[in-house]
């Protein structure tokens, strides 16, 4: 696992030990970043279920303002710091639940990767984009990771699918805030 461009291109992440995470392929996050273009620049970024750090990362590289990781099990958390501390462009560890951090009040943030387990169950996943969608900037970015033919998500109002990409077992979803 790599940063495939910008600023830290081709430095390597650490993975957690076993089966803790499961890492995306370059191909598909070099499709995400090709498809979000200049939408990373300047971006505050929130990383859910980062794991080893590599979507957030991968924004900080490409030219994203800030970007908060949320990861809740502790040992994956302290690969994600050694990560960061590693890359050199800085970003924030919290280590607790997804819903626990979204149910918080916190800053607005204009993209978010949403990267659950593909075992988290569909209702979960529902839940977890209600509770985001009141920290979306107008016009934020949403990019949610599941595994093809786990269903489509009902989206909470406020929030409408723009794109919708398979590759392999992977389904990637790209949702926007609308503007009011």
């Amino acid at each position: 696992m790599r940063i495939v461009a910008g600023e830290a291109k081709g430095r390597r992440l650490k993975s957690p030990p076993g089966a803790a995470t499961r890492p995306m392929m370059d191909r598909v996050k070099e499709a995400i970043f090709s498809s979000l273009g200049a939408a990373v620049d300047g971006a505050r970024v929130l990383d859910l279920y980062a794991g080893s750090g590599g979507l957030g990362l991968e924004a900080l590289s490409r030219g994203a303002a800030s970007a908060t990781f949320v990861e809740w099990r502790r040992e994956v958390a302290r690969v994600l710091r050694a990560n960061i501390e590693a890359v050199g462009l800085g970003g924030t560890v919290v280590a607790e639940k997804v819903e626990d951090h979204l149910r918080r009040p916190g800053s607005p943030v204009d993209l978010a990767f949403v990267d659950p387990p593909y075992a988290l169950a569909l209702p979960s996943v529902e839940q977890v984009l209600a509770l985001l969608v009141g920290r979306l900037a107008a016009g934020a970015i949403v990019v949610l990771h599941r595994r093809t033919g786990t269903g489509d998500p009902v989206l909470p109002p406020g929030l409408v699918t723009t794109g919708r990409r398979r590759y392999g077992d992977a389904e990637v979803t790209m949702l926007t805030k609308e503007e009011r």
